[in-house]
């Protein structure tokens, strides 16, 4: 049986994100990274796609309490030889350690914006309609 090319990410794709996030995730918390802008910074890693090859990982970041995500990302994208190079302790058992890159995570400003179109007048209006067809 053949595999569609469009499954989306294997089992040990998902595995290895996983465990690159929560190593990232221990580099960040100990601040060992001597940046002026993240050295106060609360940086969430939300998620780690991997490429097939598990050769390239991709770190989505959010900063806590930041509406501008861009300078952070930025900053950690020029540290990331240092960061790949913490991570190697922590992912020792990986044949081929991961090139990092980081992005911003927009996907809270996705949910932000589903759930305000959700609440809106006419969306709450017409939900109502529906209800009131369905009971009659």
């Amino acid at each position: 049986m053949a595999r569609s090319s469009k499954s989306g990410p294997s089992q040990r794709a998902l595995s290895v994100g996983e465990k690159v996030r929560h190593a990232l995730t221990e580099v960040l918390q100990r601040g060992e990274i001597r940046d002026p802008l993240l050295e106060n910074a609360v940086i969430s890693v939300s998620e780690v796609r991997m490429a097939s090859d598990l050769k390239l990982a991709t770190a989505y970041v959010t900063v806590l309490g930041q509406t501008n995500t861009e300078p952070y990302v930025a900053a950690l994208n020029q540290h990331v030889r240092f960061i790949r190079g913490r991570l190697t302790p922590a992912l020792k058992q990986m044949k081929y350690m991961p090139e990092v890159r980081f992005r911003a995570d927009t996907s809270f400003d996705n949910f932000a914006r589903i759930d305000a179109l959700l609440k809106s007048p006419e969306v709450v209006r017409d939900l109502d309609g529906e209800d009131d067809e369905d009971l009659g």
